[in-house]
């Protein structure tokens, strides 16, 4: 796939890693659907992207909410007249351990709300954007890919019971929609990121991100632009289907 002028939509596009992906695409000439729940941060983002080469537009949504998808999906379509792809990336953190217990007495548990919270935003919402992208994409007769942004910690990480079970299940989900929708012209993929520098991970203490990077062989953490770069080539890579790529640095948990 050539970027120029396709249609993306990048949920939580308007900071971080979002954001990140997005500037790349913009870079080559991709016209970015932005989704987040901030405006102001949405806003920078649009202006981001037009001033890398690329157009963008914002759209406010909580990607677990299902008419809030449908109806955002069908505006990206009514905006820019077509869609090409979309990176399943908006995600949240309600860590904690399973049980958490204190010379022999159990002092805290994961709540249902901690653990429903992310599962509802990491693979609800995964699913509802993969779903209305597709439907779109089959409506309108465009080739297109899905992207699923997963995590290392979907082999299991202690204290992200919610978040790694999510984050598996976007990865599955990524081959099972390869499978399903290959007739249809749509490929889909998923991209596993380890430690990366954003902006949250860099207001970490500095004894702590030492702590994190010291178990990566490459001694560093990855950059956000490096993650971008992995999505543009599974777009433009038109074999690339089914499979998911871990952006680690060689870091297993």
């Amino acid at each position: 796939m050539n970027l120029n002028g396709k249609v993306i939509a990048v949920t939580g596009g308007g900071q971080g890693l979002g954001r990140s992906m997005a500037l790349v695409l913009a870079a080559k000439g991709a016209k970015l659907a932005l989704i987040d729940l901030n405006q102001e941060k949405l806003d920078e983002a649009v202006e981001l992207c037009k001033a890398a080469g690329g157009d963008a537009k914002a759209y406010i949504a909580n990607v677990a909410k299902e008419e809030d998808v449908i109806s955002t999906f069908d505006q990206i379509v009514e905006d820019f007249g077509t869609f090409n792809g979309v990176i399943n990336n908006a995600g949240i953190l309600r860590d904690g351990l399973m049980l958490k217990v204190k010379d022999g007495e159990i002092v805290k548990k994961l709540s249902l709300a901690e653990w429903q919270a992310v599962i509802d935003v990491n693979l609800t919402g995964v699913f509802l954007c993969g779903r209305e992208a597709a439907e779109r994409m089959i409506k309108l007769g465009t080739e297109g890919v899905i992207i699923n942004i997963s995590s290392i910690s979907k082999a299991g990480n202690m204290g992200q019971s919610n978040y790694s079970a999510a984050k598996a299940g976007v990865a599955a989900m990524a081959v099972t929609w390869a499978k399903e929708l290959a007739r249809y012209g749509i490929r889909a993929a998923a991209i596993a990121p380890g430690f990366i520098a954003t902006d949250m991970v860099a207001s970490m203490k500095p004894e702590a991100l030492e702590k994190m990077t010291a178990g990566i062989p490459l001694k560093r953490l990855g950059t956000p632009e490096e993650i971008g770069h992995t999505c543009a080539y599974i777009f433009e890579n038109d074999y690339f289907t089914g499979r998911v790529v871990e952006m680690d640095g060689g870091l297993r948990i």
